[in-house]
């Protein structure tokens, strides 16, 4: 991001790191696909900055499939600013193809305030849902035992098995600061990655750039469960900051299933953020997969949303296709 973006950015240790400076470089580094560049809409004389992707296709939130959240950057939070940084938002969308928002998360500061202006300008909101998140908040004195007892019984008693096994066959290795060992451990998670049932990342750069930006300012925590010889056999990394936490990969070796490394390892990883870090909230990122509710009771709906002004032929077209989604019942 270039300097004079600075003001509007997040600090990367206030707990919405996905609109700080960390997280938008790595994104621009590695992260956008082929043809696409970012365009960063400055709105209202510097009262919002609107992070947008322009290619491949239309123009939209600057997100991938990495984002965990996404929303406009207000220079302050009153929310008369706010505000009005969304109707001239709306403005300049006026006679425009329509524009897609994605990962949004309906409690972020201002979006409401900034999407309510966007509407008074003309411009359709047409909402609709993104992905689901699965969390849990965590109480002040919640320690791992109290974590653990609040656990559906099929995984408390998995966990108990499989850390037994951990403590005697494996090796919990836990990094988080710049240097060699970080290099080190950066490659044995390419490798486990690499032999995991995962299909190929889109950016394959990505992770490493992010762990090794993420380790320089404090946020990462990288763990691996290592066998005797040192071959990883699990591997995953999550972001902390502002009390929150947030898996952004977690893997194992296919051919290590049996030991169930991954659930050891997530184990392990949830004991030290609680124990070592007291994060307050834990995230499980983007989407419903079934394991998620075993380590989290909650879930929360991402939101996308269309903008379109119905002056435009395509407008015209996502507003209508949009209504009979909700005469079908498919709506948001």
């Amino acid at each position: 991001m270039p300097d004079w973006a600075e003001p509007f950015l997040a600090p990367v240790d206030g707990g919405d790191i996905f609109a700080s400076r960390l997280w938008y470089d790595a994104t621009l580094a590695q992260a956008l696909p082929r043809n696409a560049a970012a365009e960063l809409a400055v709105i209202g004389d510097g009262a919002a900055l609107v992070p947008l992707r322009r290619g491949p296709g239309p123009l939209g939130s600057l997100t991938t499939p990495y984002t965990l959240e996404w929303r406009p950057l207000p220079a302050s939070g009153e929310e008369a600013t706010v505000h009005g940084a969304g109707r001239g938002f709306g403005a300049w969308l006026r006679g425009r193809p329509p524009l897609r928002l994605e990962a949004m998360d309906p409690a972020a500061p201002g979006l409401e305030a900034f999407l309510e202006g966007v509407a008074e300008a003309g411009i359709s909101v047409l909402a609709y849902r993104h992905f689901g998140n699965w969390h849990e908040p965590l109480a002040a004195d919640t320690g791992w035992a109290s974590y653990l007892a609040d656990r559906p019984s099929e995984l408390r008693n998995t966990i108990q098995r499989k850390l037994r096994r951990a403590a005697r066959d494996f090796r919990f290795e836990l990094l988080d600061a710049p240097g060699t060992a970080l290099g080190t451990g950066i490659a044995a998670y390419e490798e486990v990655r690499a032999a995991s049932w995962k299909p190929p990342e889109p950016s394959p750069g990505f992770d490493a750039v992010l762990m090794r930006a993420a380790a320089g300012q404090g946020v990462l925590r990288l763990g691996l469960l290592r066998e005797p010889d040192g071959r990883a056999v699990a591997a995953q990394y999550w972001l902390v900051s502002g009390g929150r936490a947030w898996v952004l990969k977690l893997c194992h070796v296919e051919a290590a299933r049996g030991a169930s490394p991954g659930t050891a390892l997530t184990a392990l990883m949830i004991r030290s953020l609680i124990e070592r870090d007291g994060v307050r909230e834990l995230d499980f990122g983007r989407g419903d997969d079934a394991y998620k509710r075993l380590w989290a009771s909650r879930r929360r709906q991402r939101m996308g949303a269309v903008l379109a002004h119905a002056w435009h032929p395509a407008g015209l077209a996502a507003v209508a296709r949009h209504r009979l989604s909700t005469l079908l019942g498919r709506g948001a």
